[in-house]
């Protein structure tokens, strides 16, 4: 009897801890990378919780990294054999990832669809070709946005500018106005800006300038890149007139207007960016939120425009290491549904919209304030330009830009210079990709 109860203490025992081991083997760990977003970091906060009360064996551990530094930190996680399993970056960032192969194509069922059409289905046009890949979406927008014009109408009524008529339609017109609303020291530094580029987003707001103008960054046909000698020419000499060796109403070296705008303390009078900031000035600030001193108008055109268009509208997509198990990636995509089922409360809270169909056409979504000064100019645009050359073409134009208004090259020069490096980068990699 003794030896029979001893027989079955040890299978109990036995049983027990192979029944622990297996759990502990299922325990499945979904690393979460993102840009900082307090706001936003509430919501997602709470899905992880929920998330992990239906999937007790999950554990999301999310870290949030500034937006300027979520590239390098990426980038140099995989090159490390290291990367997180989900992770989000701007469309121009994402395709690199596509491009080396290192992120999963969407697990539609996972995320709650019935089939690849019926994804595609539910999402407006273009808003998942950034991402898309030999006819499969690799990444999900967390949300779809565009730029447009934000003004502070007190600073202009302190300026003698009536903010409702007196408001920037054409660039010329921002010149002017900025020219009225800007305060410098007597060292010539400027203490209010009317108006400033967000200068290291060239492709989203720049480009659309030099397709005002009839230029674009690369030929229909992908061949060529920087098209257009005269409008680039005639951008970069904008560009040059606007910063310190010209009129001096901006330059790269100031802090980000867009910043600035929700403090309403005089430092700028207007900003160039998207929905989302108007979540943002309500958390910062509410008493400006709900006051009327500011208001949004659309992205100004070139009196001489040859093309009607407005800021690029491109997007934050969520995407999944292909190098994580199946049962992970399963798991993250899942996730990742979760959070994207919560579409309205991403748009009331943190003013992120998330482009479906669905959304758009909800009364949530045209009730917010300005709400139609984005859309009729998203509908005036197109998709940021996506590929693995993406961030380098960026940052060449930026060099560029940079290079007329703090060093004093010649638009021209500049122009030549941007266009030889342009090229060289678009040449190889059609060279590379014919040999794969």
């Amino acid at each position: 009897m003794r030896k029979l109860f001893i027989i079955i203490f040890l299978q109990v025992l036995l049983l027990s801890l192979f029944a622990r081991g297996s759990m502990e083997e299922e325990k499945i760990v979904i690393e979460y990378w993102t840009h900082d977003d307090v706001n936003r970091q509430v919501l997602e906060d709470r899905y992880a919780k929920e998330f992990m009360q239906m999937h007790p064996n999950v554990f999301i551990d999310i870290k949030r990294f500034s937006s300027f530094k979520m590239l390098s930190l990426v980038r140099n996680a995989f090159i490390a054999g290291a990367g997180p399993t989900i992770f989000n970056l701007s469309s121009v960032e994402a395709y690199q990832f596509i491009d080396a192969e290192k992120v999963s194509p969407v697990d539609y069922k996972s995320v709650g669809y019935s089939s690849l059409k019926a994804l595609e289905d539910a999402y407006i046009p273009g808003s998942l070709e950034p991402c898309m890949f030999e006819g499969k979406p690799y990444g999900l927008p967390l949300e779809m946005t565009n730029w447009s014009i934000f003004i502070n109408k007190r600073v202009f009524r302190e300026a003698g500018i009536d903010p409702e008529t007196e408001y920037p339609r054409t660039w010329e017109d921002m010149v002017e106005l900025s020219k009225r609303l800007v305060v410098r020291d007597t060292n010539g530094i400027i203490v209010r800006r009317g108006f400033d580029f967000r200068y290291p987003y060239y492709l989203e707001a720049m480009i659309p300038m030099v397709e005002q103008l009839g230029g674009s960054l690369i030929s229909e046909d992908g061949k060529e890149a920087i098209v257009g000698k005269e409008a680039w020419v005639k951008w970069l000499t904008f560009m040059r007139d606007w910063g310190p060796f010209g009129l001096n109403l901006g330059s790269p070296t100031y802090k980000n207007a867009r910043y600035l705008f929700n403090l309403n303390d005089g430092q700028v009078a207007m900003a160039n960016t998207g929905l989302y900031q108007e979540a943002r000035i309500k958390s910062e600030n509410p008493e400006f939120y709900i006051s009327d001193d500011w208001m949004v108008v659309p992205f100004p055109r070139f009196k001489d425009s040859v093309r009607d268009v407005a800021a690029c509208y491109y997007g934050q997509y969520f995407m999944v290491n292909s190098s994580k198990s199946e049962k992970t990636q399963r798991l993250a995509w899942e996730f990742i549904g979760y959070m994207l089922s919560h579409s309205v409360e991403y748009l009331e809270r943190v003013n992120l919209v998330q482009p479906t169909h669905e959304l758009i056409g909800s009364s949530t979504y045209q009730n917010i304030p300005y709400s139609k000064v984005f859309a009729d100019d998203m509908r005036k645009s197109h998709a940021l330009y996506s590929s693995p050359n993406s961030n380098a073409l960026q940052k060449l134009i930026g060099d560029a830009v940079e290079s007329v208004m703090l060093q004093g090259v010649e638009p021209e020069t500049a122009y030549i210079f941007l266009k030889s490096s342009a090229q060289e980068l678009l040449d190889e990699n059609q060279k590379r990709e014919s040999l794969n």
